[in-house]
């Protein structure tokens, strides 16, 4: 179980919010932890890790994608990703690490081929520098969570509650027209 964060937004500090996010889930990860700014968009995303897959640095997030279009923060497993790297051919692969498998099916295949190719528990978020847009995903049956919100104009997300809540000046009201739907 590891731990994802992320704040897209004009108004508040990304790096520190993020940091803060960080904080309240190293239960989750304990492992180690990171996070990274894009220095074009206001974007920062955080992870702290619980190293199964790959115990090596090389397993270390956020995680860059080879040609560096892509970061991604990752929890959980993908159970088909041995498979997944025989069908991406050959390549020089720096660790063992599933989240490495996932960007680079990423990169090969795009967002919406690779998703449907994917077998096992997952919620991730991951930024496009090229396009400025990020994803965040998880698996068909919701097994690892991801919570999200727009807050005060900002994208915040993260796999528990509390992290969102860290953020200082931001309101946390429920929407209740929402809940109803």
């Amino acid at each position: 179980m590891c731990g994802i964060a992320g704040i897209y937004s004009r108004k508040y500090n990304t790096i520190k919010s993020v940091k803060e996010m960080c904080a309240t889930l190293q239960h989750r990860g304990p492992d180690g932890s990171g996070q990274w700014k894009s220095v074009s968009s206001d974007i920062a995303l955080g992870h702290t890790r619980l190293a199964i897959q790959d115990l090596s640095d090389q397993g270390f997030q956020p995680m860059h994608s080879q040609c560096k279009r892509y970061v991604i923060v990752f929890n959980g497993e993908i159970y088909n990703h041995l498979t997944l790297r025989s069908l991406l051919g050959q390549r020089t692969w720096r660790g063992l690490s599933d989240t490495e498998t996932l960007l680079a099916a990423i990169s090969a295949w795009g967002i919406n081929e690779t998703l449907p190719k994917l077998t096992g528990m997952f919620a991730f978020a991951v930024w496009d520098e090229k396009l400025n847009k990020l994803y965040l995903c998880r698996d068909r049956a919701g097994e690892k969570p991801v919570y999200w919100g727009v807050m005060d104009g900002s994208l915040v997300f993260a796999s528990e509650l509390k992290a969102m809540k860290t953020i200082s000046g931001m309101k946390f009201d429920v929407d209740r027209k929402a809940l109803a739907l």
